[in-house]
């Protein structure tokens, strides 16, 4: 089997990473872990060393249906429930008509029933920075918030459902979504056009694998 060049071919597709973090922090689903893919990272933090700066609310350095898929990663908690259709608005601009987008974050309803155990500061589960506890999924992980990082506190928060409510309710035309319990994460595929469900089915189980 041939193994796939490193560098993306001069046909490839676009996909942003959206507060993409620390280079080589996390990797974006391995779907587009291939040449026939070129990532674009954008981070609010010039530290992160992104390839553009901005926000989920202002990627104007972005131009207009010039991106063919969004990966946004444990961000959208991040903002104020008051600011997410902004931020829809923002990814629905910047995608191709046919464009798409995946967006994770952490799943409250999990999270939930540990605090119901009374299990507040037990370990969810270890992510590359150390242990999450139900504590850091609802009010910000600890690590990484402090008063001089303001971006990194949690400000809302979301069930499967409601995730989707979101999404939808932002204008997206299909959209499919999913818990995995076990990890106390959502993900969402959303595409910006409405999609027959065999269609959006294909392409949630391609982009989630």
């Amino acid at each position: 089997m041939q193994t796939p060049s490193p560098y993306p071919s001069l046909n490839a597709k676009t996909l942003l990473n959206v507060g993409s973090g620390p280079r080589g922090s996390a990797q974006v689903p391995l779907a587009f872990r291939n040449h026939d893919w070129r990532e674009v990272r954008l981070d609010i933090d010039p530290k992160n060393e992104p390839d553009v700066l901005g926000t989920l609310l202002d990627m104007s350095v972005v131009a207009s249906a010039s991106i063919d898929a969004l990966y946004t990663s444990h961000t959208i908690e991040h903002l104020y429930p008051n600011e997410l259709n902004t931020a829809m608005a923002e990814f629905l601009r910047v995608l191709k008509p046919e464009g798409f987008a995946i967006i994770t974050c952490p799943d409250l309803q999990a999270a939930a029933a540990m605090i119901a155990e009374d299990r507040l500061f037990d370990v969810a589960y270890q992510s590359p920075a150390g242990p999450v506890t139900p504590f850091d999924i609802v009010y910000s992980h600890r690590l990484f918030t402090h008063r001089d990082n303001p971006f990194m506190s949690h400000h809302c928060g979301f069930t499967l459902t409601t995730l989707v409510d979101v999404v939808e309710g932002g204008g997206f035309g299909s959209v499919a979504g999913l818990r995995d319990a076990p990890s106390f994460n959502l993900w969402v595929v959303a595409s910006k056009q409405v999609l027959p469900d065999e269609a959006m089915r294909a392409l949630a189980g391609w982009a989630l694998g």
